[in-house]
């Protein structure tokens, strides 16, 4: 006579085995966060274009600032203190990142 096993799981607890679980929790939800949309570099007027060279004029080295350029497929806002200016690459340094003045859609001077 066959014998009955001791832990018989129902029905509905066996199917609950077989169901998709995620191996590292929160991970659908971190990569949704990580995902960008790109965006496409916007055209400055010429006005707007004529005060930031005043204010890249008034820029020394040393002086803290906020930056907002255009970099890949995004815009970043970068605070630092300018390390370098350099008019014949037409770049800045600002910490540790070079940053091209013609990607720079905003300047903030802090005093």
């Amino acid at each position: 006579m066959a014998s009955k096993p001791i832990l018989s799981m129902q029905v509905s607890e066996r199917a609950k085995q077989f169901l998709p679980f995620a191996a590292v929790k929160g991970l659908p939800e971190a990569l949704a966060k990580k995902e960008k949309i790109p965006v496409s570099k916007i055209e400055i007027s010429e006005e707007t274009a004529m005060i930031l060279n005043k204010k890249i004029n008034c820029i020394q080295k040393g002086a803290s600032v906020m930056i907002t350029y255009f970099c890949i497929d995004t815009y970043i806002h970068l605070t630092g203190t300018v390390l370098q200016l350099d008019s014949i690459f037409r770049t800045f340094q600002i910490e540790d990142k070079i940053v091209h003045l013609d990607d720079i859609v905003d300047i903030e001077i802090f005093s």
